[in-house]
C-alpha cells in the first residue's frame, strides 16, 4: 500500500471513505434536526427559549463541526485528485452540493437562528424549518453520491 503520495489510489480510496463517513454522519444528523429537533423548538417555553437556543447553538457546533470539516476537505481533495473510474462531474457535483449546503446555512438558516437568539419568533421558526429542507435534500443527495463513489472505487 502506497500512502506516501497524496494522489496515490490508496490515499484517494481512504479520502473517499472519509467523505462517505462524514457525509452520512451529516445525513443522519440533518434528518434528526429536521424531523425531531427543530420541531421541538416550538414547545420550549418563551421564558426558557433564549437559554435553550444559546445552548443549542453552542452544543450543535461541537457535533457538526468535525464531520463538516472532514466532508469539505475530502470533497475538495477529490475534485483535484479524482479516483479512477469516477467522472469529474461526480466529484464536482458533490462539491457543488456542499456549496449549496454552506450557502443555505449562511444565507437562510443563520439569519433565522439570529432572530431566534433574541427569543422565540414564530415567523423565524417557520422559515428555519421550511428552508432547512434545502440542506436536508442536498445532504441526502450527497449521501447517495458518496455511496455511489464508494461502490465505484471499491470495484
Amino acid at each position: 500500500m502506497n500512502l506516501t503520495s497524496p494522489n496515490s489510489p490508496e490515499v484517494t480510496r481512504i479520502i473517499v471513505l472519509i467523505q462517505f463517513a462524514a457525509t452520512w454522519a451529516m445525513v443522519g444528523l440533518i434528518w434528526l434536526v429536521q424531523v425531531v429537533h427543530y420541531p421541538l423548538f416550538r414547545f420550549v417555553g418563551s421564558s426558557d427559549f433564549k437559554g435553550f437556543h444559546r445552548n443549542h447553538t453552542r452544543l450543535i457546533s461541537w457535533v457538526v463541526g468535525p464531520p463538516m470539516l472532514a466532508e469539505g476537505l475530502s470533497a475538495a481533495f477529490l475534485v483535484w485528485n479524482l479516483p479512477p473510474r469516477v467522472p469529474s462531474s461526480a466529484a464536482l457535483a458533490g462539491f457543488l452540493l456542499l456549496l449549496v449546503i454552506w450557502a443555505s446555512t449562511a444565507f437562510l438558516q443563520v439569519p433565522q437562528h439570529n432572530r431566534l437568539a433574541l427569543g422565540f419568533d414564530t415567523a423565524a421558526y417557520r422559515k428555519l424549518v421550511a428552508t432547512n429542507w434545502v440542506r436536508t435534500t442536498a445532504w441526502s443527495l450527497r449521501g447517495l453520491l458518496t455511496a455511489w463513489l464508494v461502490w465505484k472505487v471499491a470495484r
